[in-house]
């Protein structure tokens, strides 16, 4: 598929690489941005892409050093990624948007949703964390094993030094990154009760994301109670749990895509006439 509109955009000091996939406008559903994980760009969210934007508009983005948009020397944090994507819709004139992240990007979707509660509509995390202690031990290893070493020769590092032909720059991204991944967030549970956007929680049975904290944010955000569900007619917080992994869940579009639309479309549950 092909963009109907892409390119670098001034966005808080960046210069914000993004696509636009289908007609922005007033008519419609509202257009979904979706937000990749670490080291990830738009070229990592094809599959994503191409699984929506025959029913709605998508808007996918590079963050900061990554994929097309280049580093700058401002440090990385989830709030300043969550307020460059609310700064790139307001850019793009989009009033109301559903939002998907990705690990990383799930991370920044809830905090878009905090920090910019009028700009959401639908809320979706995929594999994501809330707190740092929701990654198990094995992601804390991986952060700190992650030099020029592990990257070189990567689509990582030739994206980077496609924009910034500086190996230089490229280890001193790595090492802000490395940094954001020993810092990560720590959202509370008031924060995480406060969001006001319906929210879909998605993650393998074989996460990074330990299945308890995938739970508690389902729960926080105001999932498991039958009752409450049964009265609202659409339930504020949908869970799915695939048996498969961090990385493999991210291969699962065909089988989530579908879901997804479900929740952002307000699909209610059939039930069927079993007595």
């Amino acid at each position: 598929m092909k963009p109907s509109r892409s390119g670098n955009l001034p966005i808080n000091g960046l210069s914000l690489y993004h696509e636009v996939y289908g007609e922005l406008g007033p008519s419609g559903p509202p257009p979904l941005l979706l937000i990749p994980g670490a080291h990830m760009a738009t070229e990592s969210m094809k599959s994503w892409v191409a699984a929506f934007a025959d029913k709605r508009t998508v808007i996918v983005f590079d963050q900061q050093g990554h994929g097309r948009t280049p580093d700058t020397s401002r440090e990385l944090s989830y709030p300043a990624f969550a307020d460059d994507a609310a700064a790139l819709l307001q850019a793009l004139t989009v009033e109301r948007a559903d939002v998907m992240g990705y690990s990383q990007g799930g991370g920044v979707a809830l905090q878009l949703a905090l920090r910019h509660p009028t700009l959401v509509n639908k809320l979706v995390t995929l594999s994501a964390a809330y707190r740092r202690d929701g990654w198990s031990s094995s992601v804390e290893a991986g952060v700190e094993d992650s030099g020029a070493a592990r990257w070189a020769g990567t689509s990582v590092e030739k994206a980077f030094l496609a924009h910034t032909p500086d190996a230089t720059a490229f280890e001193t991204y790595l090492a802000k990154m490395r940094q954001f991944g020993i810092d990560e967030q720590n959202l509370s549970d008031a924060e995480m009760r406060s969001i006001a956007a319906n929210t879909m929680v998605i993650a393998g049975d074989t996460e990074d994301v330990k299945p308890e904290h995938t739970l508690a944010l389902f729960k926080l955000r105001g999932g498991g109670d039958a009752n409450a569900s049964a009265s609202a007619g659409v339930p504020a917080a949908r869970l799915v749990i695939l048996p498969t992994t961090h990385v493999g869940i991210f291969s699962e579009s065909a089988v989530l895509a579908p879901m997804v639309s479900a929740f952002l479309d307000d699909v209610t549950p059939t039930t069927p006439d079993l007595f």
